[in-house]
């Protein structure tokens, strides 16, 4: 096909290589094994061009995605790409999140020359941490589990097997012969399986982009292709500068805290100044803490992911989502501090809890500039259950789950009830299948009614989710807003700190313990603040 400048087949050309975002997206989610991955939706997946920059996105989790627009090209010129390879990753150093976020990256060539890439990122409850459900009270990486550089999963079209027993778990040499089968025949393997049977649809996923992806490159041509990709950022570009133009020129600034690290260290500062210049941002974190003992910590790739969502949620809807769109934001974050942070660093809260409160602080700054636009803070917890147990057998088992809480009020109105808000886009576990898979009852599941701040908008209720232990296990929480209160905006309330109970006994925001056959834990996550003087509405 001809190289065209018609702005509808722009158009058509971005809902096409969106809607092949999309289609990985199902494919992973239909051949999944994990409740995490098929039922929770804990997954991502995207596109990008042969130098690493974003191409597209399905709306999955914008944690996921930012991280990677960020850092890919890192990945990118770390690797010796060829035809029909897989590159598998979770480094938070090198462009993960953190460790359960494993991300699998297939090249796309035509005519032997590199045209990009297609990627997707899910969430393995078992990646071989201290603790199960692989989100422990950490202090350093390599208590989280297994760490992975960019390393061959898939080698001109054939399994590395080592690296595939390595993710699973099993010594080297596991998977020779018909050691598999003997392995899934077992109560032992049920987790070996699941787990295999997780990368397994996440290559399979990639597959369905490959294809999809070869097809779009056929019908327009390798150089029209590469042509449009060009056109896409500039569109992408213009509209984000008309968008970010719509903020005043200035600089705005705003200080929120995490409650704790886990490790002793209490209200951690988190500092954004915005300045903004004629559709142009700066995004300072100066003032931050630095980087924690404990696991609050996060690579500036999560920093920036952050960033990236509220600035997008500015932009028209039709914005594409790729590089473009983020040309006019820059990050400054001190190496070492909280939100750049180095090696060994933990991390594994910084993905879930630190990237959420940055979201509040961010919204805060940009509610002096406009705050019609801007909500009164959300629940600002992904609020992070692990657990698992290895049992007399031998056989184990690993969940997680994160929950909703309340959103924050706006201009707009009252904020939702118990939903999942922010860097999270998961689903909850349904209760059929979280008692269907693990020794696990549900015996409360409600809004937490009146946890929303009051308002002339009232902020979103949080949540309540107690859950009935059948047999010991061990559970880790990672939960933030335990102390702090959601803010609300404009004169409203803020909304109700969460609490985490065992037994009807207060516990920490962070904390591993151990439960018993008919123990009890129970959950009730924040509200959002409210928005405007309730008394404004009399």
């Amino acid at each position: 096909m001809s190289q065209t400048k018609n702005p509808i087949e722009l158009s058509l050309f971005s809902s096409r290589i969106e809607s092949i975002c999309d289609e990985m997206g199902a494919s992973l989610k239909r051949s999944a094994f994990s409740p995490n991955i098929k039922d929770r939706l804990d997954f991502s997946c995207a596109i990008f061009d042969a130098a690493g920059q974003l191409v597209a996105q399905a709306a999955h989790i914008p944690v996921h995605l930012g991280s990677m627009a960020y850092a890919m090209a890192q990945i990118v010129s770390a690797v010796e790409w060829q035809e029909q390879d897989m590159v598998v990753v979770n480094d938070p150093f090198m462009g993960g999140t953190h460790l359960p976020d494993v991300t699998v990256i297939a090249p796309v060539f035509a005519g032997g020359d590199l045209q990009g890439f297609v990627a997707n990122r899910a969430h393995h409850a078992n990646i071989g941490a201290s603790a199960p459900g692989s989100m422990p009270v950490s202090r350093s990486l390599q208590e989280e589990g297994v760490i992975i550089a960019p390393t061959h999963l898939i080698r001109a079209g054939q399994w590395c097997q080592p690296v595939l027993e390595q993710l699973a778990g099993l010594t080297p040499g596991a998977l020779r012969g018909g050691a598999l089968e003997e392995i899934g025949s077992t109560s032992v393997g049920a987790h070996i399986m699941a787990a295999i049977g997780d990368f397994t649809a996440q290559a399979s996923a990639n597959r369905t982009g490959l294809r999809r992806l070869m097809e779009l490159i056929d019908y327009y041509g390798s150089n029209t292709y590469q042509s449009m990709l060009e056109r896409l950022n500039d569109y992408a570009h213009l509209l984000a500068q008309e968008s970010l133009k719509r903020v005043p020129d200035g600089q705005y600034s705003y200080q929120d805290q995490l409650d704790d690290d886990g490790a002793g260290t209490q209200n951690i500062p988190i500092c954004a100044a915005i300045t903004v210049n004629q559709g142009r941002v700066c995004v300072d974190f100066s003032g931050t803490s630095m980087q924690v003992a404990g696991n609050v910590n996060c690579p500036l790739s999560v920093a920036a992911a952050a960033v990236f969502y509220v600035f997008r949620c500015l932009m028209p809807e039709h914005t594409p989502a790729c590089a473009g769109a983020f040309r006019s934001i820059e990050l400054k974050a001190e190496p070492g501090s909280l939100l750049n942070a180095c090696y060994p660093a933990a991390v594994a809260a910084g993905n879930v809890e630190t990237s959420t409160r940055v979201v509040d602080v961010v919204l805060g700054a940009l509610a002096q500039a406009i705050p019609e636009r801007i909500p009164a803070a959300s629940h600002g917890s992904m609020n992070n259950v692990a657990m698992g147990a290895i049992e007399s057998d031998g056989s184990r088992w690993d969940y997680y789950e994160t929950m909703g809480g309340g959103m924050g009020a706006s201009a707009a109105g009252n904020g939702l009830r118990a939903v999942q808000t922010h860097m999270t886009n998961t689903l909850n576990t349904p209760v059929e299948s979280l008692e269907l898979h693990y020794p696990v009852h549900v015996t409360r599941y409600e809004i937490r009614r009146g946890s929303g701040g009051d308002g002339v908008y009232r902020g979103g209720d949080g949540l309540l989710r107690e859950l009935r232990f059948n047999k010991p296990a061990t559970v880790t929480l990672l939960t933030e807003r335990r102390c702090s209160k959601p803010w609300g905006l404009n004169g409203g309330d803020s909304g109700c700190a969460g609490l985490n109970t065992l037994n009807g006994k207060a516990l920490a925001a962070k904390t591993t313990f151990q439960t018993q056959a008919g123990d009890v834990l129970t959950i009730a996550t924040p509200g959002g603040g409210g928005w405007g003087k309730a008394t404004d509405n009399e």
